[in-house]
Formats: C-alpha cells, sequence, structure tokens
C-alpha cells in the first residue's frame, strides 16, 4: 500500500468554524504559506507553522495539519533539522553491504554518506565529502577497496583513514590523521542499515538500536517475520510530485482509500478485518486476506502487516513477501520513493510468480502516486487550508502527526 517546489491561502475562518464541532477547541482554518515562505529563514515562522496543528484535540474533534506543512519550504528545513537528522534513520538494507569491499551512497537534505563495509568486514558510515575541498567522494553503489576523490585524488581506505593526499609538499601544520572522512554512527536492526546522523560515538547493542528505532514494537515486528531470512529481489525508484509526508498519510488512512482507488487488492483483502495498533514511534495496520485460489500460490498470504516507521519508513509483510518504502524528501513538493523487494528462497526460481506479484505491485504504486499527486496540487491551491480525520480508520495518520508536532514544537 502505498518520498520534497517550493501560495497564499486565504478565506473565511468562519466558515470552517461553523463545520466544527461545538465541543471542540478552536483551531486555525488556514495558513498564509506566501506569508511564511517571504519570512525569515531563522526557523521562526516554521516552529509558528508547526503550532497550528494541536495533538491535544481529541480525533474525533481534531483538524489535520495546516496546508503549509506539506508546501512550505521553512517548513521542510525545520524538519530535517528537527525529524531526520535526528535519531535512528533507515538508509538501506543489509544486501548492499554483504561483503568486505561493499559500499552504497545516499542523501538526506544536504547530508551526503556513504555505508560500507570495510576489510575487517565491519559496517562503517562516514560523510561523503572529501576533507581537502569538498568533492563527494563515491557514487551509486558496488565494491571498492578504497575511496578515491575524483578531483584531487585524495584517497581513503574503508575505515575513514587517509591514505593519500596528492602533491602537498611543502604544506606545513598538517596532519593527516586529523584528516579522515568523518564518521557517521551506522547499524542493523533486522536486515535493515540504519544511520543515525546526530551522533558519531561507538557502536551500538543491536537490542538497544531496536528498542530505540521501534520502541516496544520491535518484538511484534519480529514475530511478524520481519527479519533477514528473507533475499532481497529488486529494487523500484518513484520520484512523486507531492511533499514526503503526502505519501506517508496516503499509506497511514486505514485503508479508507483502498476501495476507491485500488479495485484489484481490494478483492484481495477482507477490509472489514482492518485493525490499527499504535506505538512510540510505530504504528501497524494489519488486515485479513480473502481466500486465494487453490491452484495460485497466495500472493497476499492469510493476513497483511503494514508497519510505518516514523518518520519515513514502511515495511510491508505479506504472504511470502516483504516489501519497504522509504519516502526521502527531495525539496518541500516532491520526494523520492525507494520500494524493495524480499522474497521467500522457496520462490525464487519462480520467475513467473515474481514477474505477476511486482506487476500487481507496481499497478497499485501507479494508483498511488495520481493520488499523491493529486492531493497536493489540491494542497497548493487557495481552496484547503485544513481537514478533518475519520476517526474510525485514521488513528494512526493522527499519530503520525502528532509525533511531527512533538519533534518540530520541542
Amino acid at each position: 500500500m502505498a518520498t520534497a517546489q517550493f501560495l497564499a491561502l486565504s478565506s473565511s475562518s468562519s466558515a470552517s468554524a461553523a463545520a466544527r464541532p461545538r465541543a471542540c477547541r478552536a483551531a486555525p482554518s488556514r495558513v498564509c504559506v506566501a506569508a511564511a515562505a517571504a519570512a525569515s529563514s531563522s526557523g521562526e515562522p516554521a516552529r509558528r507553522l508547526a503550532a497550528e496543528f494541536d495533538p491535544a484535540i481529541p480525533l474525533a474533534c481534531a483538524v489535520t495539519p495546516p496546508s503549509g506543512w506539506y508546501t512550505d519550504p521553512g517548513f521542510l528545513r525545520l524538519e530535517l533539522d528537527r525529524v531526520f537528522l535526528r535519531g535512528w534513520q533507515a538508509v538501506g538494507h543489509i544486501g548492499q553491504v554483504k561483503n568486505p569491499n561493499d559500499f552504497f551512497t545516499g542523501s538526506l537534505g544536504n547530508v551526503e554518506f556513504v555505508i560500507c563495509r570495510d576489510a575487517n568486514g565491519k559496517l562503517q558510515a562516514f560523510h561523503n565529502v572529501c576533507r581537502h575541498h569538498a568533492s563527494l567522494l563515491a557514487c551509486g553503489s558496488g565494491q571498492k577497496t578504497c575511496f578515491q576523490c575524483p578531483y584531487h585524488g585524495w584517497t581513503y581506505g574503508l575505515d575513514g583513514t587517509l591514505l593519500k593526499a596528492t602533491r602537498i609538499s611543502g604544506i606545513k601544520n598538517f596532519n593527516k590523521n586529523d584528516f579522515g572522512l568523518l564518521p557517521i554512527k551506522v547499524a542493523t536492526w533486522g536486515p535493515f542499515v540504519l544511520a543515525r546522523f546526530d551522533d558519531s560515538s561507538q557502536d551500538t547493542v543491536g537490542d538497544v538500536v531496536g528498542d530505540e528505532w521501534l520502541g516496544s514494537a520491535s518484538d511484534l515486528l519480529s514475530r511478524s517475520g520481519i527479519n533477514t531470512s528473507l533475499p532481497h529481489i529488486c529494487r523500484r525508484e518513484y520520484t512523486i510530485e507531492c511533499n514526503w509526508k503526502v505519501f506517508c498519510d496516503n499509506y497511514l488512512d486505514g485503508g479508507y482509500h483502498v476501495p476507491y482507488a485500488h479495485g484489484a487488492l481490494a478483492s484481495g483483502l477482507q477490509l472489514q478485518s482492518y485493525e490499527t495498533l499504535t506505538y512510540e514511534r510505530v504504528s501497524v495496520q494489519r488486515c485479513e486476506s480473502a481466500p486465494a485460489e487453490q491452484e495460485d500460490i497466495d500472493r497476499l498470504g492469510t493476513k497483511a502487516t503494514y508497519a510505518f516507521v516514523y518518520p519515513n519508513f514502511m515495511i510491508n509483510r505479506y504472504g511470502p513477501w516483504m516489501d519497504t518504502n522509504l519516502a526521502v524528501p527531495l525539496d518541500a513538493t516532491r520526494c523520492k520513493v525507494v520500494f524493495d523487494y524480499f522474497l521467500d528462497e522457496s520462490l525464487l526460481d519462480d520467475q513467473d510468480f515474481i514477474n505477476r506479484s511486482l506487476k500487481d505491485s507496481e499497478q497499485v504504486q501507479i494508483e498511488d502516486i495520481a493520488l499523491c499527486e493529486g492531493v497536493q496540487r489540491g494542497l497548493e491551491s487557495p481552496a484547503y487550508g485544513v481537514g478533518r480525520y475519520a476517526p474510525s480508520v485514521e488513528m494512526a495518520m493522527h499519530h503520525f502527526h502528532c509525533l511531527l508536532h512533538a519533534n518540530l514544537s520541542g
């Protein structure tokens, strides 16, 4: 089921106030995004925008965050600082760094990083920036025994040490030990690689990482078959013309949109069985599947589990499959969503089943992209300021917004 460019909104506040239940506390009905964007870049306008959402209002009375959360460049800068560059973030899977000398690169906001496994098999992570004149060092993924800067040839080991600084004869007060790559804290949980950009301290025990990243949902996810037993099959990437949170909101609506947007998927699910559980930083949606034809391998299995790990990582476990979705902000109104697919080893040779399953999944993604891009256009319209929650199904979405508010207002 289905990750950031940069309008003034105006309307009568009385109309939206009249639509609100009288028992609810008042909430702002419109946000002037143009004024916020034109204001100082100090972050104060973005924090005021964050305060437009009140997590204390009960779900049945609450209004959604204002549209400025999804359109304002300054708000995204605050999110990058307060949400993405603090705490553990999912950045990849262990199959990408399975062997010594394996590496992959990525970026989050203005942070460029490289994850690698050194010659001794130790997992390492660094800022992907040469210490000489700031060139990016590595690109893409693959295998390397060292990182050589393409600009001036400075060379670093996969443990971050500076091995070679070219043409520096005559340089004074230079100690190569002071010019190694800047480290990033890295760890794994199950099949996932995590990075922490606000902490470069020493190694962290896996159980501690699980507690910090998943909280009390850790055991449930482990028991749901989210582990290292499933080989990685393939990756798909989509650039979507919407704010990263639009994609997350779509995922977190408790199956609300499924019968209207995903006809084929809806026929394979018993939507009346849908349930939602919330934890500290995780929400889990579960749904039973409709009986499959006996002669078919059941792609969805008997029960599907959809786990959202705050702020932007989704884990979907169903039948013999697991897929993950990582929503990465590109700017205020565009995101990249990375899908990784994992499959039970017993079906690796069944290419027809794999192709059919991926085709079905691709259809859902195409449908979701159309939904998300339509929502983004609506959010940028002067006709929309805030919305409402459907209390019986959108509790995970509200949970997500409350977590964001806590980080952005702290």
